[in-house]
């Protein structure tokens, strides 16, 4: 701002502005809220204007949101687009391993599980994190330092850009832990990579990696975070090179196999996460938004969202209603299952279940015991 600039703005401004906000401080456990300079391309920070960076912070957990901190950051996207000083959201992760791996499993085993009265009324507050992402009078953008899986995968979607480090990976897990990806990834899934690959992402639940998830079109950029000896390199355990198989198919951003994954682990273990790539990109971005107009930069946004939240507004309600019941029966056993199981056993007996339902056995506490870890180890 210059000092012209700068005297107008004081003469002109209102002695004392309106608060829009619905509470004065966000206070919430879990999630940090905080505003950083707002940056011109060359790196110089710009007074009084800043980007809001809304931050996960349960890295212990992944960063899974607990209800409390879906209520924080209902606020903090409140907060930021009320903000009039804000240029940009920033909807991170704390440290590398993720962004978000969706709902905090053991809160939905140990106090959702069997309370369908209860889940439905903390989807509610799910369904209501989403839309103050995809409601934001802001442009928001997703920075993903680690996984994106499961809700924390709808929540990325529901912003308006993804930028990625090239070892994260993204996917949904519902149908293998409990649920359906209602909270968003089968409203946005086909809007943003067409029907088919919605399909196979949403339904198989094998993870994508940042480069498959790139050239589908599922998100903005990625850029490398392994260091070693010194030096960027591209995921090691994916193929980077673009080229077709016997098949004609494409192979960049596929895991890879045999020996070359196993030459690729070790490469791994010798390097570190460095993320400083992932934040010059970020703020690159900011800082191509910061050189727009701001109303006709957000009525741009506004118009691109509606195909995802035309999706989501026909159809959050009777999600939330079927995901209340279902945690009477399979999420139920799902969540229990991940909660109680090791690290290599998290799963229920698939098989068992298919069959016990085939002869007709109702979802009775005894059937639920039954397809836990726990059973498989007696």
């Amino acid at each position: 701002m210059t000092a012209d600039t700068a005297s107008i703005t004081k003469a002109t401004a209102p002695a004392e502005l309106n608060d829009h906000n619905l509470v004065r401080e966000i206070v919430a456990p879990g999630v940090i809220y905080e505003k950083r300079p707002a940056r011109t391309p060359d790196g110089k920070a710009v007074p009084g204007l800043y980007n809001a960076w809304i931050i996960l912070d349960n890295p212990k957990q992944y960063n899974s949101y607990t209800t409390e901190m879906v209520k924080g950051v209902i606020l903090a996207f409140r907060a930021a687009s009320n903000a009039r000083d804000v240029v940009a959201c920033v909807f991170t992760g704390s440290g590398d391993k993720a962004f978000c791996t969706g709902g905090n499993t053991k809160e939905y085993a140990e106090y959702y599980a069997g309370n369908p009265q209860e889940y439905r009324q903390y989807m509610r507050l799910f369904n209501d994190m989403v839309s103050s992402i995809l409601a934001c009078d802001k442009p928001v953008i997703c920075r993903v330092n680690g996984m994106r899986i499961g809700g924390g995968q709808e929540i990325g979607m529901a912003c308006d850009f993804t930028v990625a480090q090239d070892m994260a990976r993204f996917g949904q897990a519902g149908p293998k832990h409990g649920s359906a990806p209602i909270g968003g990834a089968t409203d946005f899934l086909p809007v943003m990579i067409g029907c088919e690959m919605a399909m196979v992402s949403g339904s198989l639940c094998e993870p994508w990696s940042a480069h498959k998830a790139y050239r589908l079109g599922m998100i903005t950029d990625v850029v490398p975070a392994l260091k070693v000896d010194g030096k960027f390199v591209a995921n090691p355990m994916v193929i980077t090179d673009r080229y077709l198989d016997e098949y004609g198919r494409i192979v960049h951003g596929e895991p890879r196999t045999g020996a070359e994954l196993a030459a690729a682990k070790e490469l791994v273990k010798k390097g570190t996460t460095d993320l400083s790539l992932l934040d010059a990109k970020v703020e690159e971005l900011c800082a191509k938004i910061l050189l727009t107009f701001p109303d006709c930069f957000t009525k741009t946004i506004e118009e691109l969202r509606k195909p995802k939240l035309d999706a989501w507004n026909a159809n959050k309600e009777n999600s939330r209603a079927w995901l209340a019941l279902n945690m009477m029966t399979e999420a139920r056993a799902g969540f229990r299952a991940f909660n109680e199981g090791t690290k290599d056993d998290r799963e229920v007996d698939f098989i068992g279940l298919r069959q016990a339902l085939a002869a007709g056995t109702p979802w009775t506490p005894e059937l639920t015991e039954s397809l836990l870890p726990a059973a498989r180890a007696k």
